[in-house]
């Protein structure tokens, strides 16, 4: 049980006896959510993922590192992380006279570093792909557009088969990309998503929306028109948000049933 829905029923201070009374009390109640217990696979898999966004991290802090570094010294590169590594690629065969030797020394002890991350991520990113290639639930997920192998590793490894979730939705609302509700009155208020449960997984599901959001929004389908219906603007943010919350909501049929699912037959 989460212990938010615990905390409600400890009496007064406390104490082991009154948590184990709480628990006690708690698991009686007919409405009570319960956590299924992950397998050691699930448990493997979420551990690798978690290596990986460490180095995902590391890597973006030695960008940033990098791109203040320049910028200090008059140097200015554009957006994104190609385009650094290209101008920095510069440095290799040019001399700049705004930066000092030890400078250009420390600039290309950082570019190692920044390879040596990329070779430790791809090796991540290729394991992750084997593991999708041997998982028939994984396979399933990746039909969906948006969704690669990260992407339905780290579903399969958090949600599991989605037997706790009576329906795509419940399963949305686990994730934190449903609305938050202000409801008082008989009136109703909705604000914008709670952003509960996994973070990791509502983050990779929210990049692989904008991914192809691009793409698909021009595209002269039914997936196209009902994008197109949420955002007359092809406001890319505007867009993403309710396609993201559509996501788990198909996804949960793909983890429990042996078949593919085609968003493509969204309607207004």
């Amino acid at each position: 049980m989460s212990p938010e829905y615990v905390k409600p029923y400890v009496k007064a201070q406390k104490k082991d006896e009154r948590d184990a009374e709480a628990i006690a009390e708690a698991a009686t109640r007919p409405t009570m959510r319960f956590v299924r217990i992950k397998s050691q696979s699930q448990s493997d898999v979420q551990s690798l993922h978690r290596a990986r966004s460490r180095l995902v991290s590391e890597r973006t802090a030695l960008i940033n590192h990098l791109r203040s570094l320049l910028l200090e010294r008059g140097i200015v590169v554009a957006q994104g992380r190609k385009k650094l590594e290209d101008e920095l690629a510069v440095f290799a065969d040019e001399q700049y006279p705004d930066l000092s030797p030890r400078i250009c020394l420390l600039v290309e002890d950082l570019r190692v570093q920044w390879r040596a991350l990329d070779r430790r991520i791809a090796a991540f990113d290729s394991e992750f792909v084997k593991m999708a290639r041997d998982d028939a639930a994984a396979r399933r997920l990746m039909t969906i557009p948006g969704i690669g192998a990260i992407n339905a590793k780290a579903f399969v490894a958090a949600v599991g088969g989605a037997e706790a979730f009576a329906r795509g939705r419940d399963l949305a609302a686990w994730l934190g990309l449903t609305p938050r509700q202000a409801t008082t009155g008989g009136r109703r208020k909705f604000l914008g998503i709670s952003k509960r449960g996994n973070r990791y997984l509502r983050s990779t599901l929210i990049h692989g929306a904008r991914a192809v959001l691009h793409r698909l929004i021009h595209e002269p389908s039914r997936l196209g028109a009902w994008l197109r219906d949420l955002s007359p603007g092809h406001t890319k943010t505007l867009s993403s948000s309710p396609w993201q919350r559509s996501w788990p909501e198909q996804s949960g049929p793909c983890l429990g049933k042996n078949k593919t699912t085609d968003l493509r037959r969204h309607e207004k």
